[in-house]
C-alpha cells in the first residue's frame, strides 16, 4: 500500500490544481508580480510566458504521474524476472490518460477553467514520454549489467 501513497498524493495535487485555484487568472495573479519584480517584464510578455509555464506544468505533472503509477502498478503486479514490462507501462499510460481526460472534463464545468482535448493529448504525450524514458533507463541498466556479467565470465575463463 505504501507504494501507492506517492501516486495518490500526486493525484490529489492534480485534483487541487484542477479547481479554480489553478486557473490562469489565479496563477497569473501570483506569478506576474514575481516575474515583473525579478525580470521587469511587461504584461504582454508575461502572458506568453504564462501560457508556456502552464503547459510545462501539464507536461511535468503528468510525466510525474505516469512514473509514479508505473511504480505502483509494478508493486501491485510484481514479476521477479524483470524491472520493466509492457503491462506496467501500458496500465500506467492508460491510467494517466484517464486522469487527464477526467481532469479536463471536470474543468469544462468550472467558469474560470476550460477543458480541452488538446490538453488531454499534451498530458497523454507526457505520460508516453515518461514510459519511453523509463524503458530506456531500465534497458540501459540491463545492458550495462549484462555486459559486466559477460566481462566477468570472460575473465574467469582465462
Amino acid at each position: 500500500m505504501k507504494t501507492w501513497f506517492p501516486s495518490v498524493f500526486w493525484l490529489a495535487v492534480i485534483a487541487l490544481e484542477s479547481t479554480n485555484l489553478g486557473s490562469a487568472e489565479h496563477t497569473g495573479r501570483v506569478l506576474y508580480p514575481i516575474f515583473h519584480f525579478l525580470f521587469n517584464i511587461s504584461g504582454a510578455t508575461f502572458a506568453t510566458l504564462h501560457t508556456w509555464l502552464r503547459k510545462t506544468g501539464h507536461v511535468v505533472g503528468y510525466f510525474t504521474l505516469s512514473v509514479l503509477l508505473f511504480r505502483s502498478w509494478r508493486a501491485t503486479f510484481p514479476r521477479l524476472s524483470t524491472r520493466w514490462c509492457l503491462q506496467w507501462a501500458t496500465i500506467a499510460l492508460l491510467s494517466t490518460s484517464l486522469v487527464a481526460t477526467l481532469d479536463e472534463w471536470h474543468q469544462s464545468f468550472l467558469p474560470s477553467r476550460t477543458g480541452t482535448f488538446r490538453d488531454v493529448m499534451l498530458d497523454t504525450s507526457a505520460a508516453l514520454l515518461a514510459q519511453i524514458v523509463l524503458f530506456s533507463i531500465f534497458r540501459a541498466r540491463s545492458f550495462k549489467f549484462q555486459n559486466s556479467v559477460f566481462v566477468r565470465l570472460q575473465s574467469s575463463e582465462e
